[in-house]
């Protein structure tokens, strides 16, 4: 089914964009919420009629992205969580924590216009902050532990069994060995 949205819609599409959805999403979700309408002929030429109109106004709107963009330049976060002893975060790190890591260094910016893959151990990832359909800023984001002590923290490891439970263990199994053959060779002799 194709639909003409009315709303950028993350991971779909932007606004005026023609997308094909399921039929059950565009007449379910899309459509009653206002966020599309089925893309008949007439519906596509009044976009394109409108699109033309509107062609200056597009322009100014990307040129306004294109500066808050700027802001972006040379931005990499650290954002800290609590690790485990294996390097294990306990929660996830993603598109909510980037934005208050933003927020602390001044720059303000919508959640639903930011989006990662949440972190679920240490390391770098990348967060793209979506400010119109041709303008997309990738911010890289470095997960480091807060309380790095845990990782340092040595690892105790499982003390091998002592040698003599070993031969003790093993001359128990010597003698129900002995005494299962002692008792087969009883049987076959009767």
């Amino acid at each position: 089914m194709e639909i003409i949205l009315k709303e950028d819609i993350i991971g779909l599409g932007y606004k005026n964009d023609i997308v094909n959805v399921k039929n059950g999403y565009g007449r379910n979700y899309l459509i009653p919420s206002g966020k599309g309408v089925i893309a008949s002929e007439s519906a596509k030429k009044v976009l394109a009629e409108n699109l033309r109109q509107q062609a200056h106004k597009l322009a100014v709107l990307k040129q306004n992205a294109e500066e808050k963009a700027k802001v972006f330049e040379g931005v990499a976060l650290e954002i800290p969580a609590k690790v485990s002893m294996t390097g294990q975060l306990y929660g996830s790190v993603g598109a909510a924590q980037v934005v208050a890591a933003l927020a602390e260094k001044g720059i303000e910016v919508d959640r639903k216009i930011v989006t990662m893959r949440d972190a679920k151990q240490l390391g770098e990832y990348e967060a793209v902050v979506h400010f119109h359909k041709e303008v997309e800023v990738k911010v890289p984001v470095k997960v480091v532990a807060e309380n790095p002590e845990v990782l340092k923290a040595p690892v105790v490891e499982e003390a091998p069994a002592a040698p003599a439970v070993e031969e003790e263990i093993a001359e128990e199994v010597e003698e129900f060995v002995e005494e299962a053959l002692d008792a087969e060779e009883e049987a076959a002799a009767e």
